[in-house]
């Protein structure tokens, strides 16, 4: 029989001490299913719903802090925060989003959910909601807060405004983000517009920011943003100035570009840090790696290159496939039930020259039908499973689906390095690819500091676009302050000005590496001073993209 290596970066090889995978089965089967149940669109329906949100592009992204960090959490809440709560709790949340989820990788600092329409990741103080399509993301937060407040133990009040919430904790700080949509008029309530969705949280918090980042006319980003110290609207003692303190107006962020380096000296390895990269108008070529058709083939092709290197007495690991390896055996838990590992590779079978006698029977149906094996291989031939390689991170796990007949979503959860000295020592990253030529768009978000990584942030982005091919991209990235004193230390040099002038050159390397990604031109740089962040966001264009002006779908409020 063909034995095939266990992936050293798959959501459920057996590691001891390392994440472990839990599939919700009864979601990905009503995925592709003629014979739905309630609530849940037929086998037809779905993939007309999910050509429809292919149009769509950007997902919508939610961050919910109830503390700084973890180690700030009242002693009033439960032990592990959010993470206490369970995951039967937090699908009825994610039923108000419209999202299923298919799979969760559990580790001791953070939980990745890979859902039917993108991610969460649920840390002790905060959560990561990002969605896409019609998803209704806000519909969840007043959810959201109930559930922290009831389930998590969070200080919370009575709301008085929030119809069916019984109790809303009070949030440390909210973000909310989202790339300007190619087609508002199918998104659903609060979403039709950026100014409705303003409205929706100027209702629930007092003193929220609202941005709008690049040109009207062009490419941008939206972001709302409150204080640290969020308080609810109405508190429970309304003050009058701030009862009556109406619409929250979008404020256009625009900086020379000249001023980007001083804006970009070099920040603490620990701080908190998220990169993003939205790709559109994707090489054809290239994206058809994210097709079902293609990566069945690819399977099929390791499947018995392998079989011929083991049955001519190799050991099974032969040259000419993914660095990760196909896994040949999974454990973990599949619907909260502890399952023994099993051999995807046996009872089933295939067509391939001489060794069809040999394996008749053996070949694998994961490999023929949408699902994480198969979203496996893609993770691993694309190049994506070495953003952050294993020889760096041997503890990673990496979550992926292939959907029918094309899409990929992956979660990846990266424990940090061991000894390094950090107040969030696991970290995440997040992609979802449609690769339909009339619609393209993929994402790419990670809040792995580039200090830690032992890479510039260029180096990362330029290693993800090499995966993608778009013919357009923008790149954000949004990093805590912390003072110029901390800046220097954090990167090595001393506190005396010839240092810290060392440090700022250094800074300005960096802002011009990210000014040439190579391939790309870049377009639009901003650069914006936040409360407690430095925000900056470049938007680039392929050296021979003709694809003329960018899509803008939704107008600038």
């Amino acid at each position: 029989m063909v034995t095939i290596d266990i992936p050293r970066l798959y959501a459920a090889s057996p590691s001891e001490g390392t994440p472990h995978l839990t599939i919700n089965h009864k979601a990905t089967l009503d995925l592709d299913s003629t014979n739905a149940f309630e609530g849940v669109l037929l086998k037809h329906d779905f993939l007309k719903q999910q050509s429809i949100n292919c149009c769509l592009g950007p997902e919508k992204l939610l961050e919910v802090w109830f503390s700084p960090s973890p180690e700030e959490i009242p002693v009033s809440t439960a032990r592990n925060g959010l993470k206490a709560v369970s995951a039967g709790i937090w699908k009825e949340m994610l039923d108000l989003v419209n999202c299923k989820v298919l799979s969760i990788v559990e580790s001791e600092h953070v939980d990745a959910y890979l859902l039917s329409e993108s991610s969460m990741f649920v840390f002790p103080h905060k959560l990561i909601l990002k969605t896409c399509g019609t998803t209704t993301l806000l519909c969840g937060l007043p959810r959201i807060l109930e559930i922290a407040a009831l389930s998590a133990g969070f200080p919370h009040v009575q709301p008085n405004l929030l119809k069916g919430i019984s109790a809303v904790a009070t949030p440390y700080r909210i973000f909310y983000s989202r790339k300007n949509f190619l087609f508002p008029d199918r998104q659903h309530h609060p979403h039709r517009s950026w100014r409705d969705e303003v409205k929706f949280l100027d209702k629930m918090f007092l003193r929220g920011s609202a941005y709008m980042i690049g040109k009207m006319n062009g490419e941008h980003w939206y972001l709302y943003i409150t204080d640290p110290g969020t308080t609810l609207t109405p508190p429970a003692t309304p003050e009058p100035d701030q009862t009556s303190q109406g619409e929250t107006k979008t404020r256009l962020l625009t900086m020379p570009a000249d001023m980007a380096a001083a804006h970009t000296v070099g920040l603490d390895q620990g701080s908190d840090e998220t990169l993003e990269v939205l790709m559109t108008d994707l090489d054809p070529e290239n994206a058809k790696q994210f097709y079902l058709e293609n990566a069945s083939a690819v399977a099929e092709g390791q499947f018995y290159q392998r079989a011929h290197h083991t049955l001519r007495g190799g050991d099974g690991d032969s040259s000419g496939s993914s660095g990760n390896g196909l896994g040949n055996r999974i454990s973990g838990h599949v619907n909260g039930h502890s399952q023994a590992a099993f051999d995807v590779f046996s009872n089933t079978g295939s067509d391939n020259g001489e060794f069809t006698s040999d394996v008749e029977g053996r070949y694998p149906e994961e490999l023929t039908t949408e699902g994480h094996a198969l979203g496996t291989v893609v993770s691993g031939s694309c190049g994506l499973s070495e953003v952050y390689p294993s020889s760096r991170y041997p503890d990673a796990r990496i979550d992926a689906y292939l959907f029918t007949p094309c899409g990929f979503s992956a979660n990846g959860v990266i424990p940090a390095s061991e000894g390094a000295k950090d107040s969030n020592p696991t970290y995440y990253f997040t992609v979802h690819v449609t690769p339909e030529p009339h619609c393209s768009y993929a994402s790419f978000e990670t809040n792995v500091p580039s200090r830690k990584s032992g890479r510039e942030t260029a180096d990362v982005v330029e290693q993800v676009v090499k995966i993608f091919c778009p013919g357009r991209f923008s790149v954000t990235l949004f990093e805590a302050k912390v003072s110029d004193y901390e800046r220097g230390l954090s990167r090595g040099y001393g506190s005396s000005t010839a240092e810290y002038k060392a440090s700022e050159m250094s800074a300005a390397k960096r802002s011009a590496r990210m000014d040439g990604i190579k391939g790309y031109r870049r377009v639009d740089r901003i650069v914006h001073d936040l409360d407690g962040y430095d925000l900056v966001f470049r938007y680039y264009e392929r050296d021979d993209w003709k694809g003329g002006a960018p899509r803008l779908g939704e107008r600038a409020p």
